[in-house]
């Protein structure tokens, strides 16, 4: 069975390489957030994020706010 750390991790990287490819910071984010009523400081996005502990419906709201869509697509061999 995986070890839940490494899907913290893989949670993590994929949220910081969403923001990091859409050029968004964590003030930004902030912002962006607050317009859908979502209060977080760039210290709490900071920290979620780093521990790779938060909701999918917050990884919702993020790609929601900076106008992304989820698509999923099949695992690639590897």
């Amino acid at each position: 069975m995986a070890n839940i750390k490494n899907y913290d991790s893989k949670a993590k990287k994929l949220l910081k390489n969403i923001l990091e490819i859409n050029s968004i910071d964590y003030t930004k984010l902030a912002t962006l957030l607050q317009k859908v009523g979502v209060n977080e400081t760039n210290a709490n996005l900071s920290n979620k994020i780093q521990r790779g502990k938060f909701s999918f419906s917050f990884v919702l709201q993020v790609l929601d706010v900076i106008d992304k869509d989820l698509s999923i697509t099949k695992k690639i061999e590897k």
